[in-house]
């Protein structure tokens, strides 16, 4: 059995959990390959990406090529002379990268392929009122999420998930898969699945500023899935419209609350601790929001300093 030179190859958060399943295994991770450092911040001071912040603790060798086509990033590559490279999170790779190694290259998706293929599939699923979703592990090929599958595991959406602990779940269970996919190409012990189109499939597009903006005329439910797919980042959004003002609020978390009512969808009620929004089958109860230029709280804490009228409406 030869023994494995792994490159793996991601950016954020997600790719780390991964990463460090697989150095707790003690795999030969040969380099890692992340984005380069960008500016960040009002200072425009370099940020580090979370892999590369992690594989420097480890000592790992690193790459940040801006050029993944380019002469001298191929030859760095080659001379690590893997065998084996895992993408968990990263940028479209040409083809010159993913065929280098002899047991090709797989990548890890938050989704149960062929659903959400794309950037953001943990946010669309629960933005979908899924009740379930998982991981899967395919071989890269010339289009985006479209490879043979190698494996899969399901797991479910529970009802008060929001984007945050359903990634944190999904990156252990993918950790977990990642490790058995290595072991079955090391063991050559593995089929793979060719992935069909069908009409019923969702997309999981790149999320935007005019994508998290929320529509008060949808139904109740579709609202609440809306926010918790987007908490708490990059967050679901509308403008507060109080007395004059006009507030672009972030909201985090909400409570449904079903009862009849002749309110046009978007009007506010409040008492001294409680904002409610109505929508066209009952209200969605605030719970933790960020008004512009202030810093995420909780609602009851928000209605101690801002007075809200009678006519205030968010749209």
């Amino acid at each position: 059995m030869k023994e494995l030179r792994i490159v793996f190859m991601g950016t954020p958060e997600f790719a780390v959990g991964v990463l460090d399943a697989l150095v707790k295994q003690h795999y030969n991770i040969v380099g890692v390959l992340t984005a380069p450092d960008r500016p960040a911040g009002r200072g425009r001071k370099l940020k580090e990406s979370a892999l590369k912040k992690y594989a420097s603790e480890k000592e790992l060798t690193i790459l940040q090529p801006t050029n993944l086509k380019s002469e001298e990033f191929l030859k760095t590559l080659e001379n690590l002379k893997a065998n084996l490279q895992i993408v968990v999170a990263f940028r479209m790779l040409p083809k010159k990268v993913w065929a280098m190694p002899t047991y090709g290259t797989f990548n890890l998706h938050a989704s149960l392929l062929p659903q959400y293929r794309g950037a953001a599939p943990i946010n669309w699923a629960i933005m979908n009122g899924e009740t379930k979703t998982g991981v899967t592990t395919f071989f890269i090929d010339e289009k985006i999420d479209t490879g043979a599958i190698i494996l899969q595991e399901e797991a479910p959406i529970y009802e008060n998930d929001n984007a945050e602990n359903l990634h944190d779940r999904l990156m252990d269970l993918g950790g977990a898969l990642v490790l058995k996919t290595v072991k079955r190409i090391k063991e050559g012990n593995f089929e793979t699945t060719l992935q069909e189109d069908t009409e019923d499939l969702k997309l999981a597009h790149k999320l935007n500023k005019d994508t998290c903006k929320i529509d008060w005329d949808s139904p109740l439910k579709e609202v609440y899935d809306f926010i918790r797919g987007l908490s708490p980042y990059p967050a679901a959004w509308s403008t507060l419209h109080n007395k004059d003002e006009k507030l672009l609020t972030k909201i985090f978390k909400t409570k449904i609350q079903i009862e009849k009512h002749d309110l046009k969808p978007g009007t506010i009620l409040c008492t001294k601790k409680e904002m409610k929004v109505a929508l066209s089958n009952g209200y969605l109860n605030l719970l933790e929001i960020q008004l512009q230029g202030k810093k995420r709280m909780a609602v009851r804490d928000v209605l101690n300093g801002l007075e809200i009228t009678q006519n205030a409406y968010f749209a």
